[in-house]
């Protein structure tokens, strides 16, 4: 019993009693994270025979098709309902025109995906050029400049290419300005008006994307992409970008990358009712990775506090190489 008197008194409200048991903890949780948040990127190579890991990436490959199609039954199995997928091409040119066409490898591995899972899983496809060019930028070139408005042309000959092949989802991120209208546009056109838009949005210049270029072979010959990608210093100008593509069409908006831009997550959250997905990137998935194989920190734990800070920031959709890991340790509970 206590006979001082405290100055100041113990508070009438403990809040420990909300944090004494993990079902109690459960209660009163405030942020959901489960499988049917995530959306699995992958990467699928042509001419492939067999699955080459992505050294930067642990746990990541470059995946034959009939592999893609195994690991995209166990995403569905696992309640993800979504994938995004990456085509790496035998041949680059430097207009990227295996990004369009009609047997490409993005569009084979769309088609295999649809085949073996039909609506049980939705395909998201990537739309961009990098992979695809010869130069690693992500549209068409005028000198060592990229070309805007020549590249939408090309973009929506991609989509439309990607639309045919069974994406449920077509997913530009080359940040183009128009890339949503000049896509939602040659969509409607050629009769594809139940495929949606996710919009790259507020995609930035980030150092976090390079394990990725390893991964999808993208990095640029010369110069980089900060004259079309974001500045890491702005978020007004985010909210600017968010807002025109939804202007444009787009059906869900993204934030990209996740970890290092909660802030801009969250205003997006406050500003916009759209649908929002952040992308937990390649680095910050590697990070994660690279500390827990060295014993420096408890990977699962991390990973998952990570997920749940993206999803407490305000994301609806968490796009995470994590995925499938993820969604089984959240099964085991």
């Amino acid at each position: 019993m206590i006979t001082t008197r405290l100055d100041p008194p113990l508070p009438s409200r403990r809040a420990r009693r909300l944090r004494q048991t993990s079902a109690v903890r459960g209660l009163v949780r405030e942020t959901s994270l489960d499988a049917s948040h995530f959306v699995y990127p992958m990467f699928v190579a042509e001419g492939a025979s067999d699955d080459r890991e992505i050294p930067s990436m642990p746990g990541q490959f470059q995946l034959t098709t009939p592999s893609l199609v195994a690991r995209a039954a166990r995403a569905a199995e696992l309640g993800i309902p979504a994938v995004l997928l990456f085509g790496i091409p035998t041949h680059k040119d430097s207009a990227g025109s295996e990004a369009w066409r009609p047997d490409g490898i993005a569009q084979q591995a769309i088609g295999a995906i649809k085949e073996a899972h039909g609506d049980r899983l939705a395909v998201v496809a990537d739309l961009c050029l990098c992979e695809y060019t010869d130069h690693g930028h992500c549209g068409v070139l005028a000198g060592e400049q990229v070309d805007n408005d020549r590249t939408l042309e090309t973009y929506q000959r991609v989509a439309v290419s990607q639309a045919d092949a069974g994406a449920d989802f077509i997913a530009p991120s080359g940040m183009m300005d128009g890339q949503v209208g000049a896509i939602r546009a040659a969509l409607d056109e050629s009769g594809h008006h139940s495929v949606g838009i996710i919009a790259y949005a507020a995609k930035y210049a980030s150092g976090f994307y390079g394990p990725f270029r390893e991964a999808a072979g993208s990095t640029p010959r010369f110069g980089d992409r900060r004259g079309y990608q974001m500045d890491p210093a702005n978020r007004r100008e985010a909210i600017a970008e968010l807002e025109q593509d939804l202007i444009e069409g787009a059906d869900i908006l993204m934030v990209k990358p996740a970890l290092a831009y909660l802030d801009v997550v969250a205003q997006a959250r406050q500003r916009f009712d759209q649908p929002l997905a952040a992308y937990n990137v390649s680095a910050e998935y590697s990070m994660v990775k690279a500390a827990s194989e060295r014993g420096w920190i408890d990977g699962r734990r991390l990973a998952l506090e990570i997920l749940g800070s993206i999803r407490r920031a305000g994301a609806d959709i968490l796009i995470t190489y994590h995925a499938l890991e993820a969604a089984e340790w959240l099964a085991e509970g």
